[in-house]
């Protein structure tokens, strides 16, 4: 009987293909599987919502937020349901998460409005100047990521500008691609402005949502503080500081104080 000395290293090798194979496979699950998950989890949700189960809804919800995913689309839902429930504040909480996650999500920006005449304070907006109103208007419309984007593209269609221009041989397609080049400047310039200012806005300006039924705002981070005005829950904030359990905040119609900080919860 003659020995086969390729059979042993052929079954080794295949050994060690399946071996890798395998190992592959199990990453591949370990990484999907929240996904999956995921998936499977906003599909129910979707599927409680429907049958008018909305606490269940809400858990499922929840727990992709739990699992570390987020979304407009996911908080929009996550308002919903609770909008459903008549809770005011959690409504209220959600879709503005919903339209910070995306500014352009206009059924987020009307249920929002919806939410907020449940609300018992009715706080007069200071009338916003020129600058306000383009900011809120046409920047905040996008995320600073957006803006990014827009920039990028800006800075590709300036450079393919430029070397139009650069190479062509005709007097007015020159003057066009120099023209268009310029323009492409300029507005990628704006771009990269609103990207930064937005970036700075989402990173430094701090909102928060009034939970507590009622919460009294005093003059001083102390319980010794005088009573200065009462809120009531869904009213929205701007948190300006924070001393121990305390936060100084700003109503949209300019009024400060200071609230437990138990009382709301930040987005």
């Amino acid at each position: 009987m003659s020995d086969n000395p390729t059979r042993p290293r052929f079954f080794l090798k295949l050994r060690i293909r399946m071996s890798k194979a395998l190992l592959i496979l199990g990453i591949s699950a370990v990484f999907s599987a929240p996904a999956q998950t995921k998936e499977a989890l906003f599909e129910q949700g979707n599927e409680w919502y429907r049958t008018d189960q909305f606490e269940k809804a809400i858990v499922c919800y929840e727990q992709i937020e739990a699992m570390g995913f987020g979304s407009s689309e996911l908080y929009f839902n996550l308002g919903n349901a609770y909008y459903k429930q008549s809770k005011i504040a959690p409504s209220i909480y959600n879709y503005e998460r919903a339209l910070k996650w995306n500014p352009q999500n206009k059924e987020a920006a009307s249920n929002l409005e919806f939410a907020k005449r449940m609300a018992i304070d009715n706080i007069e907006v200071l009338p916003p100047t020129f600058f306000e109103k383009v900011n809120a208007q046409f920047v905040q419309k996008r995320t600073f990521d957006q803006w990014a984007f827009l920039s990028v593209a800006f800075v590709f269609l300036m450079t393919i500008g430029f070397l139009g221009f650069y190479f062509s041989f005709r007097p007015a397609q020159k003057r066009t691609l120099f023209v268009g080049s310029i323009l492409s400047a300029c507005l990628f310039l704006m771009s990269l402005f609103f990207s930064f200012q937005e970036h700075r806005r989402s990173t430094t300006e701090v909102r928060a949502i009034v939970f507590a039924k009622k919460t009294e705002v005093l003059n001083a981070p102390s319980e010794s503080g005088d009573l200065v005005f009462e809120l009531h829950e869904g009213t929205k904030v701007l948190v300006l500081d924070r001393i121990g359990s305390w936060k100084k905040i700003k109503l949209a119609d300019g009024k400060l104080g200071w609230i437990s900080e138990t009382a709301l919860k930040e987005f």
